[in-house]
């Protein structure tokens, strides 16, 4: 998801720069993720010749579809980030 929503607000993104939006994560288990969007039609890979390959990744039109229910999701983390932080902060007072 996570994916999905980056490429939506800052896509098409090369390789590293995704890898750098998801900090910690592998290459390897990037490279997973991208080719299972990419299979599913929910991602496009372009790659061109150069040396090293430039690879961009960035969404199809069903993965902007999917572009409401990623707004959503963002608008309910946030909302819950915030009374979390509205809870830890009235205990500590």
């Amino acid at each position: 998801m996570y994916i999905l929503w980056i490429l939506r607000h800052d896509g098409p993104l090369r390789f590293g720069a995704l890898k750098r939006y998801l900090g910690s994560i592998s290459s390897k288990v990037l490279t997973q993720r991208l080719r299972m969007l990419e299979r599913e039609g929910m991602i496009y890979r372009v790659q061109k010749p150069t040396i090293p390959p430039e690879v961009t990744y960035g969404l199809t039109s069903h993965g902007q579809e999917l572009g409401n229910a990623l707004d959503s999701l963002e608008s309910i983390a946030r909302h819950w980030q915030e009374r979390e932080s509205e809870e830890t902060r009235l205990q500590v007072s």
